[in-house]
Formats: structure tokens, C-alpha cells, sequence
């Protein structure tokens, strides 16, 4: 894969507002193309989850077909990752 973890968030926090991104190697998964991802953005407020899951695969544009295989996605606006880390 010729983008790193960091190269992935940059991407995810450079082309969604205010966005706070952390991606890791997918748990269980030994291949370095299954990914999972955790999005922060007030960018997702009042959009459904197919949609911020859009955002994010658009930001992310043609790596999702060339460098990334399986992206496990979790969107939240900074309100609701607020509750779903207590």
C-alpha cells in the first residue's frame, strides 16, 4: 500500500471540515488494505450515515478503488462521539 495510516487521515482531515480522523489496521485483519476509520466533523451534522460515510469516501477519492480494499467506517458528529466516549 503506498499510503500510510497518517497519509489517509491527512486526506479524510484536509478535504472535510474540521474533521478529526484516526485510521488503524482493521482488528482480526492481517492485510494492510482493510482498514477501519473513526470521523469527527461537525461537517456530519443533520447528514444521514450513508451520507457522511460519502463524505468520507469522497475525500478519500480514488484511493478507496487503488490503495484502500475494505474500509470499516465510524462517523460522528462531535456531539455524539462526545457521548459515545462516556
Amino acid at each position: 500500500m503506498s499510503l500510510s495510516l497518517d497519509d489517509i487521515e491527512e486526506l479524510i482531515e484536509s478535504n472535510i471540515e474540521d474533521a478529526e480522523a484516526e485510521v488503524t489496521r482493521a482488528r482480526g485483519k492481517h492485510d494492510d488494505d482493510h482498514l477501519a476509520a473513526t470521523v469527527v466533523s461537525p461537517a456530519f451534522e443533520g447528514e444521514s450515515l450513508v451520507n457522511q460515510h460519502q463524505l468520507v469516501y469522497d475525500a478519500l477519492g480514488d484511493h478507496m478503488t487503488t490503495d484502500i480494499h475494505a474500509l470499516e467506517l465510524s462517523t460522528y458528529t462531535p456531539e455524539e462521539y462526545e457521548e459515545h466516549a462516556q
